[in-house]
């Protein structure tokens, strides 16, 4: 897998006790290399990062990333060879909450990163990973480029911009003519088990049926790529591994949309419908104009076709699959195995198996 680039690498991963920060750890962890993450807080209760026992597996660090002092100082004595950083305020609604807190988190984060790396010689090839919102979304059907214009109406879509445009200065300014690669990756609505984060449509139908109760959707027509943790975790793995072995040239200092299939963007009502038939017996009411609050976005996509022809990379898997693995690793949560990670890994092996099926390109390397 991905060229055995991670075997005994040390790759470190920030914000790794958070949903897509777990499931990378983990996976990073099958693919043999050496992790440490470096995070502030446990997230949620419960948490992707405990139900693993993560923090029995790697070096665990808890720093905040805005304090740069304990960012350096972790990377001086860790000397990471690849660097994951998810660390953010990852919230939309949270966003208008705190706009203070995730500028200075997702943005000046970043900038910690960059500076850090700047600092640590051991450092080879990095990953950013910002989001889909970082686009200026005037919510046309075509799927937004990377060459599209940034921005964004609230907060935590105008940090993710202003963080490529901080990633894209540094590039250009200290990294560009030396060794170190780079790139930013782009994506959004993500599901996968082990989310429970607040405001995330599935963890809140999956809290709701759990405690026997019915979720209110507050925005069942509202459209969203959604894709399952692995697809975009593949993408960033599979770039920073082709970074890492300098395998192409042109690919540092760009930045990747990772997307679903285009029949995977589906109205929020059609994926709890769809998680509904593997939780039999469920249901949900419609909450369209009955819940005030901040406006969210009613349609986003991507164009991935830069990472088809640059990585030959494409999502693996159709609609139906995203949802029913998603809700097979609730259900498994909830039936009583408080440890899942056997079962996280069989679902780690059969998308693997799957993807070398297809002919992925990371996983045939």
């Amino acid at each position: 897998m991905f060229g055995g680039a991670y075997a005994g690498k040390r790759v470190l991963v920030t914000g790794h006790t958070g949903f897509k920060g777990s499931w990378l750890s983990q996976w990073l962890l099958r693919l043999g290399a050496n992790v440490a993450g470096y995070s502030l807080y446990i997230p949620s209760q419960p948490s992707n990062f405990e139900v693993l026992h993560l923090a029995d597996h790697i070096e665990h660090c808890e720093g905040d990333i805005r304090n740069l002092d304990d960012l350096t100082r972790v990377f001086q004595d860790f000397q990471p060879e690849v660097v994951f950083h998810l660390a953010a305020q990852p919230i939309v609604r949270s966003s208008y909450d705190e706009p203070k807190l995730t500028f200075d988190t997702n943005l000046g984060g970043t900038v910690n990163v960059l500076e850090a790396i700047r600092m640590t010689p051991s450092v080879k090839s990095a990953v950013f990973i910002t989001s889909d919102k970082c686009y200026e979304n005037v919510e046309w059907e075509y799927g937004y480029r990377e060459s599209d214009r940034l921005g964004g109406k609230d907060p935590y879509s105008a940090s993710k911009a202003c963080a490529e445009i901080a990633f894209s200065a540094y590039w250009r300014s200290f990294f560009q003519n030396g060794d170190m690669r780079m790139a930013t990756t782009r994506a959004g609505n993500v599901i996968g088990g082990g989310d429970w984060a607040k405001d995330r449509i599935v963890p809140d139908c999956i809290r709701a049926w759990a405690e026997e109760k019915t979720p209110v959707i507050r925005n069942p027509v509202s459209t969203r790529p959604w894709q399952h943790v692995l697809e975009p975790l593949s993408g960033y793995l599979w770039l920073g591994a082709k970074m890492y072995l300098a395998e192409e040239q042109g690919l540092a200092g760009e930045a990747f949309n990772f997307g679903p299939m285009a029949e995977v963007n589906q109205p929020v009502s059609t994926l709890v419908d769809e998680m509904i038939r593997t939780w039999e017996g469920k249901r949900w009411e419609n909450g369209a104009g009955s819940v005030s609050g901040n406006p969210e976005a009613g349609l986003l996509k991507l164009c991935c076709d830069k990472a088809l022809h640059r990585l030959e990379w494409s999502a693996n898997l159709s609609f139906e699959e995203t949802v029913r693995m998603t809700a097979e690793w609730y259900l498994e949560y909830y039936a009583g195995k408080k440890d899942m990670v056997e079962f996280t890994e069989r679902q780690i092996d059969a998308y693997e198996k799957l993807a070398g099926q297809r002919a992925m390109a990371w996983a045939t390397s």
